[in-house]
């Protein structure tokens, strides 16, 4: 059911985007022949009744449903009645009832289901400004939600308290610019002061059960997107045909997230917060990118199973990554980077395996910022071909070169940073098990090692043999720095698949 309702949960987004101002026109026609254009272009059948009094244009019944083919499945969505009112300055302004349902349909093997979703408003405000080829929507809202009203399997209505689902946005106000060419170029910005969700779930079969409450605060979200004609939501490889582009940053001020439930019997409970973070994303034919971070984060998680709360934090923790995306015989650049900064944990947590405190209780860090390049041999938009590839022994793609910007890992007193620059031969996978050979250069510096051998040697959680051959892999990988418990490193892979270190010759 996942490959479906990521499709029909894309669907409903499309329509959110409508909702909060996709579109904008001078005629209430106008805007209306636009949805219909624009909504046909991208794979629904639009239909509704339409009548007009005065300046008001009236659409009832109004219907959008996409199919699924793939799946055998669909999604259908019917709003009673939209009015279009012309105020008489060259705007339009659109209603919208409080409350209409929205369905999502379709079958996982044998078994046929149904989900019936409601959206509600109030005191929406929606004005459409503009021209024809550039119009704008600016748009404000008290509340905005959707709620799982109803899930059938096979016909049959399942239990309300088997999944609740429900989400809400306060005090939301934004604009949307549609500029319509031979593209259609979308900007878009929106504020909210808050969003809700809230999620509750019990498998009577198993008689495991959750609920989630959540929320996070001040809200903001800037982004543009370019759609080009032809372009069909329903088929997966639309994405990635030239033309279309999606970016966008999401950020918001502060956030939390309470979970509780039952598993195999024994309670559970989780409590996160954060003080705020940012999400950006930005897709076109040739890249996918990610930017993800979130600041001065906690995390408490109480068990059965201890008589006591297991409590982490972190400062700040990130991820960021650019990868090609076309299949393509052309190497191609792309970066990964994370961080888990200042990361901390309660000393009731330290005290299971070093209750004497022998271990300093600094804050860790780990870091890793790698750039590269490779060659994309899969078409990953083709489900054929992503379906062949689980069978076969190819792999969809090739790594030609990697460069480690920055390498730091620094907990229980020790540190290590390092950095490095390799290129790799694909056409030489014997050398190395599989793996194309490498031919490049890694340094390395570990501080504080052998003090922190000793320490665990202390607690007895590492033996003098142990702790021996440990030292003599120090000694044959490493030489001595500068400073103090200081190791250096110079790690070679060469060409003829050889492997030095610090000059001397290890394989």
């Amino acid at each position: 059911m996942s490959v479906f309702l990521r499709r029909s949960c894309g669907a409903v987004l499309a329509y959110a985007a409508i909702t909060q101002g996709a579109f904008a026109d001078v005629t209430a026609q106008e805007v209306w022949d636009d949805w219909q254009a624009y909504l046909t272009q991208m794979g629904y059948t639009v239909s509704g009744d339409q009548s007009v009094s005065g300046d008001v244009t009236t659409i009832t019944d109004m219907t959008f449903a996409v199919e699924i083919p793939d799946q055998d499945g669909s999604f259908r969505m019917v709003v009673p009645e939209m009015t279009l009112t012309e105020n008489g300055d060259g705007t339009v302004s659109i209603g919208l009832p409080e409350s209409f349902p929205m369905t999502l349909s379709g079958e996982e093997g044998d078994e046929e289901f149904s989900v019936d979703i409601g959206y509600s408003h109030s005191g929406l405000q929606m004005v459409v400004s503009g021209a024809p080829d550039d119009m704008t929507y600016d748009y404000s809202a008290e509340t905005l939600g959707i709620k799982l009203d109803e899930l059938t399997v096979d016909g049959e209505p399942l239990p309300d308290d088997v999944l609740g689902v429900q989400i809400a946005l306060a005090n939301l106000a934004g604009s949307s610019r549609m500029k319509i060419g031979e593209n259609r170029d979308i900007d878009q910005k929106f504020t909210a002061d808050g969003l809700t969700y809230d999620l509750v779930f019990n498998d009577p079969e198993s008689n495991e059960d959750g609920k989630i409450d959540g929320s996070l605060n001040q809200l903001t979200f800037e982004g543009t997107n370019v759609i080009p004609a032809g372009f069909n939501v329903a088929d997966p490889q639309a994405f990635s045909k030239e033309g279309f582009s999606f970016s966008g940053l999401f950020t918001y001020a502060s956030g939390k997230t309470a979970i509780a439930g039952t598993s195999e019997g024994e309670a559970f409970s989780i409590g996160s917060e954060s003080e705020g973070g940012r999400f950006g994303a930005s897709f076109d034919s040739q890249r996918l990118a990610y930017d993800v971070e979130q600041n001065s984060s906690k995390l408490a998680v109480t068990t059965a199973d201890l008589p006591f709360p297991i409590e982490i934090a972190m400062a700040n923790a990130g991820l960021k990554f650019e990868f090609p995306v076309q299949e393509s015989e052309e190497i191609q650049p792309f970066g990964f980077a994370m961080n888990l900064t200042d990361f901390t944990m309660s000393d009731v947590l330290w005290s299971i395996f070093d209750p004497a405190g022998a271990l300093p209780r600094d804050p860790a860090t780990i870091a890793l910022d790698t750039t590269g390049t490779a060659k994309i041999l899969t078409n990953i938009f083709d489900p054929a071909a992503v379906e062949e590839l689980e069978f076969s022994e190819e792999a969809p793609g090739e790594l030609h070169s990697l460069k480690i910007n920055e390498l730091l890992v620094s907990l229980v007193g020790a540190k290590l940073t390092g950095d490095g620059d390799f290129t790799f031969d694909n056409s030489n996978t014997e050398e190395f098990d599989g793996m194309p050979a490498p031919s490049g250069i890694a340094n390395l510096k570990l501080v504080g090692a052998n003090a922190l051998i000793d320490k665990l040697i202390g607690m007895g959680l590492v033996s003098d043999s142990d702790a021996l051959g440990a030292r003599m892999m120090m000694g044959l990988m490493a030489v001595p720095g500068e400073e103090p418990d200081t190791l250096n490193s110079k790690i070679e892979f060469t060409e003829d698949g050889q492997i030095l270190a610090n000059g001397q010759r290890i394989k």
